[in-house]
């Protein structure tokens, strides 16, 4: 008889009352390996996720938290978005630069410091809709609050001169006050407010 004349023979399935064959140690290896990677890619990476955000999440808080709880001027130029929304175009020829933002739900103020030339003033004025021709010789422009709010103080024998550039809502309000002791070098002060 040939193989192919022999009858097939039906697979038997093992009893229930059977125990099963014992696993094959390399199958149990590779069984065990599977489980693990599955373990790690289904709690190990969404759990790293969370830790990198976390993590990202809370040094963006902090610099947030540190630049709100600044007090007083901080040395440094305030950002372009600052400068675009309080309407303050610090000259490119600034020097000794410094800023201070503050807000509440009814108002925002930034503050704004420095110091520039004769033609940097006249940039900066004529920037912000303004001129020379409006600054009011012995006129202090920033209220004693707004002063007091970042530490400035316009004590007499200073060559200050003002002026209050108002515009219409929603665009911002610049109180303006130059120090032109040294005409060739004047010092700037800026107390911009928005209201939202």
């Amino acid at each position: 008889m040939t193989p192919a004349e022999r009858p097939a023979v039906p697979r038997q399935s093992p009893s229930p009352d059977q125990p099963p064959a014992p696993e094959d140690h390399r199958h149990m290896i590779r069984r065990r390996w599977l489980t693990a990677i599955i373990i790690v890619l289904l709690i190990g990476v969404p759990a790293g996720y969370l830790a990198i955000s976390a993590g990202q999440s809370r040094d963006s808080g902090r610099d947030k938290e540190s630049e709100a709880s600044a007090t007083g001027l901080q040395n440094d130029w305030p950002s372009k978005t600052q400068r675009r929304i309080y309407d303050v175009p610090v000259p490119s020829s600034a020097t000794d630069v410094k800023y201070f933002e503050t807000n509440s739900w009814a108002v925002s103020k930034l503050y704004v410091q420095f110091k520039t030339t004769a033609a940097g003033l006249a940039e900066f004025l004529k920037d912000s809709g303004t001129g020379t021709a409006a600054l009011r010789p012995g006129s202090v422009a920033i209220g004693a609050t707004d002063a007091r709010t970042v530490g400035w103080s316009f004590p007499s024998g200073h060559d200050w001169a003002g002026t209050r550039h108002a515009q219409k809502d929603p665009l911002p309000t610049q109180d303006i006050t130059v120090d032109e002791s040294d005409p060739d070098n004047p010092v700037v002060f800026v107390v911009s407010t928005a209201t939202p």
